[in-house]
């Protein structure tokens, strides 16, 4: 597949000249338009080594406004990175909408590297192959473009390349010189990256093959193609895609036949009031004790709070904040998403807040609100929240399966109840600022948010993120529930060390940490 990159096209010196200053012009110009839309850009740079692509970046930067560009290279993980889910740096990364970011190697870089040292097998390479098809079609479902640029050159232009790099102290290939092993098996480099490019070639996010030999017809070809792929995306009224999706099955309208399962939630339990606090003072000592061990253990906690208005949410998470080391943990109050957090994936401010290896976030609202909230109240048309069951899915799938605990609560009270709560709010004044407007509007939709509520967690409770139902119409039980659940799941997971698997970590990591 890489012939098309070895008949040494070439542009010559005034040409070139006369395009780059025409191209710049219609660089700029295309830039101004992208700032105006609601489209992030993201441009991977990636290819064998010595093809300029350094060059290229430094190119681009200087065609285009600087201010609406960002570029980031994916070297060796720092601390920070190490301790948390692999994507989480690339999630960092991501621009804001109107904006470009242009990628080093990005998702693509460990997985080619690990492959052509043999540390995976190609079915390990597979594996994480898919899912990063899996990424870029929920980026660019979200709007985003992604232009993947592959440079390449014969094997004698890049020996040619390689020694007049060697010449020069300031390339990058000297300064990182454990790269320049590649150079040396230029044919199993070459049928690694072929079989990355053809799996991950999709029309949303499609690879384009770049000739590095010349670098003028290298640098016009890119600006070129990255122009006239913006004006393309710009030219769109939507890049969604057909979602297939019908939603749950259509129910007989008996009331027998619409029964959820909030319906078969008990909720007349409860928990005498001498009882409820030895167990609690129990309780918090152990997941006090927990949360230190999982510290010295390097294990992330999650824990995820969701319920109906008034349903205690606060009541329980502040049994656990206080019992825990504030140095452990992070609690995060979820609440309309900001400009900033607008301009992203939603995913993007969630992904913000994950735990370093050791810590305990706390999510007091969550990811969910896209299929609650976002779906009721019609912020989120239908193919956005309905195409999020997978995205959510997945995004937990990869916090688990990189060692994070996740445990996820819903807890959920009567509408008798929550209307006795909502008065108790109105008529204390230390509680008033707990009531608004919104909690009564929402009230009137409760039989929309208890469908929705259902569907959520048909859809995502899952093997590795199971949901806890939690009666919640007393509250001393609710809390007991919460606690104990907690410490029941982090004593057993804090048995053993986490066994994630080859299919999300980068292409034979865990291999790679048996190994030493």
């Amino acid at each position: 597949m890489f012939e098309a990159t070895k008949v040494g096209r070439t542009v010559s010196k005034q040409d070139y000249k006369e395009q780059q200053e025409e191209l710049r012009t219609q660089l700029l110009a295309v830039q101004r338009d992208l700032r105006a839309s609601n489209i992030p850009v993201i441009v991977l740079v990636s290819g064998i080594e010595a093809a300029g692509k350094g060059e290229v970046v430094n190119r681009l930067n200087e065609w285009l406004d600087t201010r609406g560009v960002q570029s980031f290279a994916f070297w060796d993980e720092s601390d920070e990175e190490r301790e948390r889910p692999r994507y989480w740096r690339f999630w960092r990364s991501m621009p804001q909408r109107g904006e470009i970011a242009i990628l080093f190697g990005g998702w693509y870089q460990t997985p080619i590297e690990h492959r052509f040292k043999g540390y995976c097998s190609e079915a390990e390479l597979d594996g994480e192959l898919n899912r990063i098809v899996d990424f870029e079609r929920m980026l660019t479902q979200d709007g985003a473009l992604i232009v993947k640029f592959w440079f390449h050159m014969s094997e004698s232009d890049q020996k040619s390349r390689l020694k007049e790099l060697s010449r020069d102290d300031k390339s990058r290939w000297k300064m990182v010189p454990d790269k320049s092993k590649f150079s040396e098996h230029y044919a199993a480099f070459e049928q690694v990256a072929e079989r990355i490019i053809l799996h991950t070639d999709r029309g949303i996010s499609p690879w384009y093959l770049i000739e590095a030999g010349d670098r003028r017809y290298r640098d016009l070809t890119v600006g070129k193609t990255l122009l006239h792929a913006i004006r393309s995306r710009l030219a769109e009224s939507t890049t969604e895609e057909p979602n297939g999706q019908l939603g749950g099955p259509e129910l007989p309208e008996s009331s027998s036949a619409q029964i959820t399962l909030l319906d078969q939630l008990d909720l007349s339990r409860s928990i005498k009031r001498d009882e409820y606090k030895s167990r609690l003072k129990k309780l918090q000592a152990e997941i006090n004790e927990l949360a230190w061990t999982a510290y010295n253990q390097k294990r992330s906690i999650v824990l995820v709070f969701e319920g109906m208005d008034a349903g205690g949410k606060g009541g329980a998470i502040r049994r656990i904040t206080s019992s825990v080391d504030a140095r452990l943990f992070r609690s995060i109050p979820v609440a309309a998403p900001t400009d900033e957090e607008k301009a992203h994936h939603y995913l993007w401010r969630f992904w913000r807040h994950i735990p370093r290896a050791g810590h305990m976030t706390i999510y007091d609202r969550s990811w969910y609100g896209r299929v609650l909230v976002e779906r009721v109240e019609g912020f989120a048309a239908d193919a956005e929240w309905r195409r999020s069951y997978s995205e959510i899915n997945r995004f937990e799938e990869q916090l688990v399966d990189s060692g994070v605990v996740l445990l996820k609560f819903w807890l959920h009270i009567s509408q008798d109840e929550q209307l006795k709560r909502f008065k108790d709010r109105e008529d204390v004044p230390y509680k008033r600022y707990k009531i608004t407007e919104e909690d009564w509007r929402n009230r009137e939709k409760w039989p929309q948010y208890k469908e929705a509520v259902n569907e959520m967690v048909v859809r995502t409770s899952t093997k590795h993120a199971p949901w806890t139902l939690v009666e919640g119409n007393d509250k001393p039980y609710a809390r007991v529930k919460v606690l104990s659940t907690i410490c029941d799941t982090l004593t057993e997971a804090l048995k053993n060390a986490p066994s994630p698997t080859a299919g999300y970590l980068p292409c034979g990591e865990k291999r790679i940490q048996d190994e030493k």
